[in-house]
């Protein structure tokens, strides 16, 4: 089955949620739709970024799954921006619309 990856670009986190929660809430999101293989929190050019990756059958269910995540996110935290990218050999691809 492909890999595909959610990243997220968090900004402020809404009042009253702990910081903390927000990367076992994304990966709980995607864990209710589809195998997740991994969730982590990096600093990419010092912004704090969400990557969710996970396993769907096409690009069609990834995206759902994708949406899902970042919309369990944007209750938490402000998403600046994201993408779902599809692993081909060892690169991850943009998914075509």
């Amino acid at each position: 089955m492909p890999s595909y990856r959610v990243r997220m670009v968090i900004g402020l986190v809404h009042a009253g949620v702990d910081p903390a929660d927000v990367l076992p809430q994304a990966v709980a999101a995607g864990r209710a739709r589809t195998a997740v293989e991994s969730g982590q929190v990096d600093l990419v050019r010092g912004l704090p970024c969400v990557t969710v990756r996970f396993e769907a059958a096409d690009d069609l269910e990834a995206a759902r799954v994708g949406r899902a995540v970042v919309e369990r996110v944007d209750e938490l935290a402000v998403v600046e921006t994201s993408r779902i990218t599809r692993r081909t050999g060892n690169r991850w691809s943009p998914m075509r619309a």
